[in-house]
């Protein structure tokens, strides 16, 4: 099965990004996924299954203990395949 995952951190600042956001993009970018698009306002990542899960994971432990406050997602099936 194929993941993709859409998700922000918060607290937002315009002006420099906080330090729970470069840590859900370098979880992000460290992990093994097809694709990676890493935005202002909002991250997608796309992948096998257990690739996407893992990271999913990763990030919401690692950017909560960094000072988000939300973390808002959304994993969508967009194909089924082998592992």
């Amino acid at each position: 099965m194929r993941l993709r995952v859409e998700f922000t951190t918060e607290p937002f600042d315009l002006d420099e990004a906080p330090a729970h956001a470069l840590v859900a993009r370098e979880v992000i970018e460290a992990a093994e996924l097809d694709t990676v698009d890493v935005g202002p306002f909002g991250n997608t990542a796309e992948g096998r299954a257990d690739a996407v899960l893992g990271a999913v994971d990763a990030m919401l432990r690692r950017t909560l203990e960094s000072g988000a406050t939300r973390i808002s997602l959304q994993v969508n099936v967009i194909g089924e395949g082998a592992e």
